[in-house]
C-alpha cells in the first residue's frame, strides 16, 4: 500500500509555496502577486480603501499559497497581461462568475477553465467592452496558458506547466519542459518526465558547473538544461 504522506489532505490544497517560490514560477513581481493575494490599498475621496484580493490564500499568516492558488494565479496572470483588460473589469468579470452563476473559485474550477472561455469572453464582453478583434487576441492569448494546466478525470487541475521565458508568444507554442506537480517533488518545479528539480540544477549551474557537467550527470540534453537556466532562479535565503 502507497504511504499517505500528506496525512489525508489533497496536495493540491497544502500550503506549499511563499510569494517568492510563485513569483518564480509564474514570472511575476511578488508585488503584484501580494496585491492579488492581500489585496491593495487605494486613495479615495473618504480615505484609503482595500481592493479585496482577487485569489484567497491557502494560508495568511505566515502568507503560503497552495498548488491550487498557483493555478488560480497563473490563468489570472493570462487575463492581466492582455492589453487593455483593467483590473477593475477583471473583479467585475469574476464577481459575475461568483454571484450569478454560482461558481466558489472562477480561476480554478473545470466550469471556467472549459466551457469558461467562451462564457467568461461572453460574460466578460459586456463590462469590458472590447471590440472584436479584441475578443480574438484575448481568447487566443488565454487558452495560451490555460492549455498549459493538465487536469485529472474529475477535472480537477493536477499539473502546471510554467513558461520558461517572461513572454510567451502566441505565433509559435512553447514547448512544456517545466512541470509543477503536488504529487512530484514535493510540488517544486522540475524538469517534466524526470524527478529532477529545476531549483538543483539552477543552483549548480550559478555554482559554477557547465551545462555539458549538468546534462552528463542528469541525462538532460545541453539544449534542455540551457533553456532551464533561462528561468533565473534565484533561491530565497
Amino acid at each position: 500500500m502507497k504511504a499517505d504522506i500528506y496525512g489525508g489532505l489533497d496536495p493540491r490544497d497544502i500550503a506549499a509555496y511563499s510569494l517568492v517560490d510563485a513569483a518564480w514560477i509564474l514570472g511575476l513581481p511578488r508585488t503584484t502577486l501580494r496585491d492579488w493575494v492581500m489585496g491593495r490599498h487605494y486613495p479615495a475621496v473618504d480615505g484609503r480603501r482595500l481592493a479585496r484580493p482577487l485569489v484567497s490564500p491557502r494560508e495568511r499568516d505566515p502568507l503560503a499559497l497552495s498548488f491550487n492558488n498557483i493555478i488560480e494565479l497563473h490563468v489570472l496572470s493570462a487575463i492581466r497581461r492582455v492589453h487593455g483588460v483593467r483590473m477593475g473589469q477583471v473583479r467585475v468579470a469574476l464577481d459575475h462568475l461568483e454571484q450569478r452563476l454560482g461558481v466558489q473559485h472562477p480561476l480554478l474550477t473545470e466550469r471556467f477553465l472549459t466551457d469558461g472561455i467562451d462564457l467568461f469572453v461572453e460574460r466578460a464582453g459586456e463590462y469590458m467592452n472590447v471590440s472584436k478583434p479584441g475578443q480574438l487576441a484575448f481568447r487566443s492569448f488565454l487558452e495560451l496558458y490555460l492549455e498549459r494546466v493538465e487536469r485529472d478525470e474529475d477535472g480537477l487541475a493536477s499539473r502546471l506547466y510554467p513558461f520558461t521565458r517572461p513572454r510567451p508568444s502566441t505565433d509559435r507554442p512553447a514547448p512544456k519542459l517545466v512541470v509543477v506537480d503536488p504529487t512530484l517533488a514535493f510540488g517544486r518545479p522540475a524538469v517534466a518526465g524526470t524527478g529532477v528539480r529545476v531549483d538543483v540544477i539552477l543552483d549548480r549551474f550559478g555554482a559554477g558547473d557547465t551545462i555539458r557537467d549538468l546534462a552528463d550527470d542528469y541525462g538532460i540534453s545541453p539544449d534542455l538544461i540551457e533553456e532551464i537556466t533561462r528561468m533565473g532562479y534565484t533561491r530565497a535565503a
